[in-house]
């Protein structure tokens, strides 16, 4: 990729930190392959953009492991008909990851400059499927509802019922739930309510705003 001096340690972040664990999922790991998470850190943490952990992004919030994003948009079980929402853009980099698989992803972050700097990021890097908007991510986003998934990168300490109320049939809901401890939850939509299944242990901010209250 002319002109991309991360094109390599992209590469690499892809064969070592995601084909030797559990990502399979080849939609995946081409979207790994083709973000340019670079983009979305700061400039003094950019030399370590494609390690293995999370990188500070501002307002006391991080870039999530290129591990953790990966495993969860395999989770969400997403194709290129899906319509997808993302609960806490931070840096965008998950909103991007999506928007390489899917037919739309709306995303959704509280603090106002993370938001702004978000959808800039994603404008430039030329993503036109993405929706933002600055606003709590609790109540998902009612108008594009349903959505085929969704996807929160934000722990509150229960399942927010508006989100689960925003899935189709059959969608699925990728969540970190807890305070202290906290598990990466999936939740999957039927006829009959919704299944909930943990994966595995996680470490996320807590979800702020009405998630608080309730």
């Amino acid at each position: 990729m002319k002109g991309d001096t991360f094109y390599y340690q992209r590469q690499e972040m892809v064969d070592k930190q995601l084909r030797r664990r559990d990502i399979n999922d080849l939609k995946v790991l081409q979207a790994m392959s083709e973000v340019p998470r670079h983009s979305f850190v700061p400039a003094e943490f950019r030399s370590e953009s494609y390690t293995d952990g999370p990188l500070p992004i501002g307002s006391e919030q991080t870039i999530s492991q290129p591990y953790i994003v990966a495993l969860m948009t395999q989770l969400a079980r997403v194709d290129s008909n899906s319509v997808v929402l993302d609960v806490g853009t931070g840096s965008g980099y998950q909103a991007a990851v999506l928007a390489e698989i899917v037919d739309h992803v709306y995303t959704i972050e509280i603090v106002e400059p993370l938001c702004q700097h978000a959808e800039s990021t994603l404008t430039e890097l030329g993503y036109g499927n993405i929706s933002c908007r600055c606003g709590d991510g609790y109540r998902g986003w009612p108008e594009a509802a349903p959505f085929d998934a969704i996807i929160v990168a934000a722990a509150p300490d229960h399942v927010p019922q508006p989100l689960v109320d925003q899935l189709k049939p059959d969608g699925t809901m990728v969540i970190p739930i807890g305070e202290r401890a906290q598990e990466l939850m999936t939740i999957t939509k039927s006829d009959t309510g919704a299944v909930s299944k943990a994966v595995i242990p996680v470490r996320f901010v807590p979800m702020t705003g009405e998630a608080e209250g309730e």
